[in-house]
């Protein structure tokens, strides 16, 4: 009987630090099919627009109504009424279009999107996330389309931190905030490190300024890579 291909080790990159915000997005950006459809949720996620090659035909869509999205505006190029669905002033694109929120949702929504880049409070090895809200009671609830994004687009990306202010894992063995979707998300970007959820577990992809025997003792869902 042949045996089963094992996956490749993980790719640890100790000779540096943890990756910063711009690095982080830029190596999202790497990882986006040219001529693909994108939605970049609210907040580090619109950072990915800076990195995308202008030739790679990739169209940005926003949840407030517009597809051909460029990155963000500055000086001059500002219109007060030109903004992603976070209201950053945004630039447009030749070819750019513009809609009512309701045909937004019904892309989203219709499996139109290829990939959508999105923050999260926590993910589960499994693949569950948790972005809408801390669960607190003193939290503001804040959805907007991620429920819909979660489930509506091909390939659910997710950037964040890996560990919160105070030192805790996003990455865990059960969500414990209220979840947004379950077993949606293909791939987690985070500072120190790119991991895979599935059905085994997590597996490691690549580490930034860390090991994967480093991250075992500091996570507490199982490590596979």
């Amino acid at each position: 009987m042949t045996a089963a291909p094992t996956a490749p080790a993980a790719l640890e990159h100790t000779g540096r630090g943890p990756l910063t915000t711009d690095e982080l997005a830029a190596r999202i950006a790497r990882d986006i099919e040219p001529g693909s459809y994108v939605n970049l949720g609210i907040g580090q996620p619109t950072r990915v627009a800076e990195h995308l090659p202008a030739d790679a035909g990739i169209v940005l869509h926003t949840e407030n109504g517009m597809l051909g999205m460029g990155p963000a505006a500055v000086g001059d190029a500002i219109d007060p009424d030109l903004t992603n669905a976070g209201k950053v002033p945004v630039t447009e694109l030749p070819g750019a279009a513009y809609f009512h929120h309701a045909d937004s949702f019904a892309m989203m929504r219709g499996g139109h999107l290829d990939v959508c880049v999105l923050g999260a409070f926590q993910v589960s090895a499994r693949g569950d996330l948790a972005n809408w809200h801390t669960g607190d009671p003193d939290a503001v609830p804040a959805v907007g389309g991620a429920m819909d994004l979660a489930v509506g687009a091909r390939r659910v990306l997710v950037m964040m931190r890996l560990f919160t202010r105070d030192g805790a894992p996003k990455l865990v063995p059960d969500c414990t905030c209220p979840l947004t979707g379950t077993g949606c998300v293909a791939l987690v970007y985070t500072d120190h490190g790119i991991f895979a959820p599935g059905p085994d577990g997590m597996r490691v992809l690549e580490t930034y300024g860390t090991t994967v025997a480093e991250l075992r003792e500091r996570l507490e869902v199982g490590l596979l890579g």
